[in-house]
């Protein structure tokens, strides 16, 4: 270890070899310091940090456990275990050294996020308390199964929030609610297809993000779902979904080909590969709103059509394990292999999905003629 004074620049800086985990030998520099004292504060922490202690800030071995796990992360995941980490966790447990963290200090943790209000009296959701809750036990985990901490204090704390949402929070649309919806953003094709596809296929806001039209065998009434779009510190990209069972043919009700025929033959100069609905979320959140508000119905968001979709196959009698297989559900892997091997089911699927716009088409002529007499 080396803290030395550049003559050129007059900043101090750290010169050191270390050993990697691996027992490989490596050079590091650390320059820019303007003070003595911050270069031998930050050779302090990397000594530490390099002797495997766990006898070093929280934030200190935050940095090795995003070191550890970036490589194998998607952007948009590592982005938000960032935001979580450093807003909802280096506020608290930033300073507390790893070794002295309890199960005492979780549970005040827990108490603040369960506390917080907004300027709206609003707190956070139990989906994403359990999403703080479980980045927090993943750090601690991390340093059990790497470096040695004796045990999980999180988990001896026990957990805040809730995999999912209660029933009586949840919120869809009827395919009545839906049918209202879409004909108030009729106005804009690209808006009202992208609807369309969300709420009679379930897909996942990013896949539909992803959409070329190569994806769509409209002769075969299928739609290949084989990608996901994220948007990420101001990057666009195409990655995997989210799940390997993600990866699926969804069937298409005649209705729905139809309408995608018409569209497609609109689109001048429509490429093959090229993303249909070359928008972001944030405006398929404003045109949610917009034929909201005009169909005078409640809004939802764009996630819960997916879930609208999802009810209304159940409504129709559909089972669980039925439609895992058309929305791309993780489960038991069992459940999938099944839902993969039958493929009439979908048929089925799409088939009632016809019949049923068929019966409201005709519901609303009789309605029509009886109103002229």
């Amino acid at each position: 270890m080396a803290v030395i004074k550049n003559k050129k620049t007059g900043c101090w800086e750290v010169r050191t070899y270390y050993k990697t985990y691996s027992g490989e030998q490596k050079q590091k520099t650390k320059r820019g310091f303007q003070r003595k004292s911050e270069a031998q504060k930050w050779e302090e922490d990397f000594k530490t940090s390099h002797k495997l202690s766990l006898d070093m800030p929280f934030s200190n071995f935050v940095e090795l456990y995003l070191q550890d796990i970036s490589p194998r992360l998607k952007a948009s995941t590592l982005a938000t275990k960032l935001n979580i980490i450093q807003n909802k966790l280096i506020p608290f447990f930033g300073d507390m050294k790893m070794c002295d963290i309890d199960r005492v200090d979780v549970i005040r943790w827990q108490n603040e996020m369960l506390s917080f209000r907004d300027s709206n009296g609003k707190g956070y959701s139990k989906q994403y308390l359990r999403t703080m809750q479980n980045q927090l036990s993943a750090i601690l985990n991390h340093a059990v199964n790497l470096y040695d901490l004796k045990y999980n204090v999180a988990r001896k704390a026990g957990s805040i929030g809730s995999k999912t949402e209660n029933i009586s929070e949840a919120k869809i649309w009827t395919p009545e609610e839906f049918r209202k919806f879409s004909e108030a953003v009729a106005d804009k094709p690209y808006s009202y297809y992208a609807f369309e596809i969300l709420f009679h296929c379930g897909l996942r806001v990013g896949e539909l993000l992803a959409l070329t039209r190569e994806d769509f065998d409209l002769e075969k009434k299928v739609l290949h779902i084989t990608k996901n779009f994220q948007h990420t510190n101001g990057i666009d990209y195409i990655t995997t979904p989210k799940t390997p069972q993600s990866v699926r043919d969804v069937f298409l009700p005649n209705f729905l080909v139809k309408d995608l025929e018409n569209f497609f033959s609109t689109i001048y100069g429509l490429k093959p590969t090229g993303r249909l609905f070359n928008f972001s979320k944030a405006f398929l959140h404003k045109e949610l709103s917009r034929g909201a508000a005009i169909a005078g119905i409640h809004r939802i968001t764009i996630h819960q059509l997916r879930h609208s979709h999802i009810s209304h196959l159940i409504h129709l009698g559909y089972s669980a394990v039925d439609i895992a297989g058309r929305v791309g559900h993780s489960a038991q892997e069992i459940t999938f292999r099944y839902a993969h091997e039958f493929p009439s089911v979908q048929s089925d699927i799409v088939n009632s999905l016809d019949e049923e716009m068929s019966k409201q088409a005709e519901k609303e002529a009789d309605i029509y003629v009886k109103k002229e007499y």
